[in-house]
């Protein structure tokens, strides 16, 4: 097969924000917690936005009954526009199937409206039960009659929310909203182990007595029923139909009820205007939040720990930045934590003549007659890579861009020509901080140290564990590099230390080849590290795998609301991902470097995988099928984080060190730790 596919573990959700065809189930999570976030994914939530201003579009009902929910999981899905699916929102989201199909009375109901008549107007919207099939009302209309009203949108502009009731029973000037929910309703002053929603179809019922709504549904149908009083209606109560018990609990519209919404509406207001609210320490709640990958609670809470028992000043001295834990201060407790789902295709395609298209909910890859080569599950995909022509659809671009899949065209060397990025939700907080942050020289010299250091380390281990006879004084001539690149006081002297330890690893790089690949490192040696063009085959590999990195750095910061192109080591270029470049040096030698010894050592990459021309040697697409295996593998690739002691591919060490990076920018963790190996 001349297309790579590399999988990573079960197919289904991924960690990114705004991906509504994802879902991701998770059998881990805790029995007693409390249940997930308001079903179903959000409207289309705006950018970051001041929700006094008149300006600005208002806050659906949802967006600020999540804050009662959690204030950081508010300012991620209604502020930021983020959002994550998992089991619980696609549940919750076939639970509303029914009810978000507006019925067909909702344009003489608009229009009895716009005429003056008021909510008592005999033309209402049908009920449920008025409707045939195909939603058509064929009974004559009942004015004593109750209607339903599926999907009624309401808006405020004194309160600044809009809200989409899942059902209105309108009765003349009477309306009572109801809301529904795919789980069951709050038992915690009754039962100490509140029923796992995950378990509702095996559990048994309990019985109706003691249930109360959750706070997050109280502060949503206290909304709505302050827009319908606002809209000219009475309303005695609201109801919450729990699906997983059938249950219909009916909430006082009292005093009590206004207040509360009211009072959250305006919590919500304070913190939209910023910064970012602090994650929840140690609560239940967040292994069952689908943004906990984007959120980061227990990470960001353990590096604020750290920095509080180590005593860190806020702007340390240069050789104090990585101080650790003295021996006299125990390390902070925290309790296990979860790492990222690691689900998703990722796909390369570089056959010459390949076509891609989309038929239904699959990617289709034809050859240049037309005959099928691939079928592939478009809510699996979770990246596209093509090489050289391969040929993409509009078509299936726009539905790639639907569902924020990123698509990069790189050369047949490898370069990366140009990304579709899709406009998704992107943080406008993250990136006013990075230009802030990254103005400042010290606290840029400081992300610069952080990624050099990281990197020295990790070519010395590179080189010895696999050379076969590394002399003693190399490891101690890169441990004097990696104690100047801590103590940098400017960013010159900073790549002085990392272009020094730069000689000296390639300089011995050809003893990490095995004998069986002994021509292709005495080439090497010959010429050193050398491209443009790579004289070479492990030159050419190197050059190929730091291509295909640089693309998948690139992806990540994109996808943590970073701006590629403004970084801290790499200066600022016209088309140079400078960030990116930074991220991807601690990672060279782990993933670009391994891939070409163990591509040696292993044979799948030899001297015949390779064309020698007057422009450089390359390979051929033999050798690039060869290459994206041992890659793909890489990548794959299952490693422990040293801090944070769960287990993540190396793909996604990328991703998590590029929010690692976004938080570090927004001061939400003090200080910067990238991954090495011992």
């Amino acid at each position: 097969m001349d297309e790579t596919t590399h999988v990573n573990g079960d197919a289904g959700g991924n960690d990114r924000g705004g991906q509504p065809s994802r879902a991701m189930p998770d059998s881990r999570r805790d029995s007693a917690d409390p249940p997930a976030p308001p079903d179903g994914p959000p409207p289309p939530p705006s950018a970051a936005r001041h929700p006094d201003s008149d300006d600005d579009p208002p806050w659906p009902c949802r967006g600020v009954a999540e804050y009662a929910y959690c204030p950081r999981l508010f300012y991620y899905m209604t502020v930021e526009g983020v959002f994550v699916p998992s089991a619980d929102t696609e549940l919750g989201a076939r639970v509303h199937r029914r009810v978000d199909r507006p019925s067909k009375g909702m344009a003489r109901l608009r229009a009895s409206a716009a005429d003056g008549e008021g909510p008592g107007a005999q033309d209402q919207a049908p009920s449920d039960a008025d409707e045939d099939e195909d939603g058509d009302d064929d009974r004559p209309d009942d004015a004593d009659r109750p209607r339903s009203v599926r999907s009624l949108t309401l808006s405020s502009a004194s309160l600044g929310v809009t809200g989409r009731l899942d059902l209105a029973e309108i009765s003349g000037s009477t309306a009572i909203p109801v809301e529904y929910r795919k789980g069951r309703p709050d038992r915690r002053n009754r039962d100490p182990e509140p029923v796992d929603e995950m378990m509702a179809d095996v559990q048994p019922s309990l019985p109706y007595d003691g249930a109360q709504p959750w706070p997050t549904d109280r502060v949503q149908v206290g909304l709505q029923v302050l827009l319908l009083e606002e809209a000219g209606y009475h309303v005695p109560h609201a109801v919450l139909y729990y699906a997983a018990e059938r249950l219909r609990l009916e909430v006082p519209a009292d005093d009590a009820l206004r207040a509360e919404a009211r009072r959250t509406l305006e919590a919500a207001r304070r913190a939209a205007r910023g910064p970012r609210p602090a994650p929840l320490v140690n609560d239940p709640r967040c292994p069952r939040c689908s943004l906990q990958p984007v959120c980061l609670p227990d990470e960001v809470n353990h590096q604020r720990q750290c920095a509080a028992a180590t005593a860190v000043p806020a702007d340390p001295p240069a050789g104090d930045l990585f101080a650790r834990t003295p021996p006299s201060v125990p390390a902070p407790p925290r309790r296990a934590m979860w790492p990222p789902r690691d689900d998703g295709i990722h796909v390369v395609l570089q056959r010459e003549g390949i076509r891609v298209g989309v038929r239904g909910q699959s990617v289709r890859v034809t050859d240049r007659d037309g005959a099928t080569v691939r079928d592939l599950p478009l809510a699996n995909i979770e990246s596209l890579a093509v090489l050289g022509g391969v040929q993409v659809s509009t078509q299936a671009l726009t539905v790639f861009a639907d569902h924020e899949i990123p698509v990069a065209f790189l050369s047949a060397a490898g370069r990366l020509v140009a990304m579709m990025d899709p406009l998704g939700p992107t943080s406008s907080a993250v990136r006013s901080a990075q230009v802030r942050v990254l103005d400042r020289a010290s606290r840029a010299l400081e992300l610069a140290r952080a990624v050099v250091m990281a990197k020295i380390s990790n070519q010395r281990t590179l080189l010895m564990r696999n050379h076969a006879d590394l002399p003693a004084r190399v490891a101690s001539e890169l441990l004097l590099a990696l104690q100047g690149a801590e103590r940098a006081a400017t960013m010159n002297e900073l790549r002085g230390h990392e272009g020094n330890a730069a000689s000296i690893y390639f300089r011995h790089f050809a003893g990490m080849f095995k004998p069986g690949a002994i021509e292709v490192a005495q080439a090497f040696s010959t010429h050193g590290r050398a491209r443009r063009p790579p004289p070479d085959p492990i030159n050419a590999v190197l050059s190929f795998g730091y291509a295909m990195l640089a693309n998948e750095c690139t992806a990540a910061c994109r996808l943590a609301s970073l701006e590629p192109s403004l970084g801290a080591l790499h200066t600022t270029r016209p088309g140079r991902p400078a960030l990116a470049l930074d991220l991807m040096e601690p990672f060279r030698p782990l993933i670009a470097d391994s891939v070409a010894i163990s591509a040696f050592n292993r044979g799948e990459l030899t001297e015949g995988h390779f064309l020698r021309t007057a422009a450089g040697c390359a390979l051929t697409d033999a050798g690039r099928r060869g290459f994206f295996s041992a890659y793909g593998r890489r990548m794959e690739t299952v490693i422990s984080h040293p801090v944070f002691e769960y287990r993540l591919s190396y793909r996604r060490m990328l991703m998590l060190h590029a929010r690692l990076i976004a938080a570090w920018l927004l001061g939400e963790v003090p200080t910067l730790a990238f991954l090495t190996t011992r």
